[in-house]
């Protein structure tokens, strides 16, 4: 069960296990948020399809508002056949723009450095960039996809 947004909008810290179904019922609210949520869906079938089995969500779209800007997700590489996933998600460089065409949003390997001071990604969603203080993610098992 996803936990109800804090007053600043983000979710408590921590991160909040989700099925496919939860998530999109929670975070699809709106015309635009379901178009957001296609892109999501199609990237996480892709990383599925090539052995990835979980997926963390984040960015605006991790939270309360309105019209987010996009979703940030990253995704544990365990058991990953590269040569499976599709070359925008395994493409990190030019700004993700290939991500952002395709997906609507950006990907990264979890255990990948996010700051260039070694902080994962998986750390770096769970700090909010505004206040620095700890926000929580949504964790998806990605065989709950439909």
């Amino acid at each position: 069960m996803i936990r109800a947004f804090g007053h600043d909008g983000n979710l408590p810290p921590g991160v909040h296990d989700a099925t496919w179904s939860e998530f999109a019922d929670r975070f699809g609210a709106t015309s635009y948020r379901r178009g957001m949520l296609g892109g999501l869906r199609k990237a996480l079938v892709c990383l599925r399809n090539a052995g990835c089995r979980i997926a963390y969500i984040d960015g605006s779209f991790a939270t309360a508002k309105d019209v987010p800007n996009d979703f940030d997700a990253c995704w544990d590489p365990i058991g990953v056949n590269l040569g499976l996933l599709d070359p925008a998600l395994r493409t990190l460089t030019d700004g993700r723009v290939l991500q952002k065409l395709k997906y609507r949003g950006e990907l990264f390997p979890m255990d990948g450095d996010a700051d260039g001071n070694g902080m994962t990604f998986l750390q770096f969603f769970q700090v909010d960039k505004n206040s620095g203080l700890a926000k929580g993610i949504i964790r998806i098992d990605l065989g709950s996809l439909p």
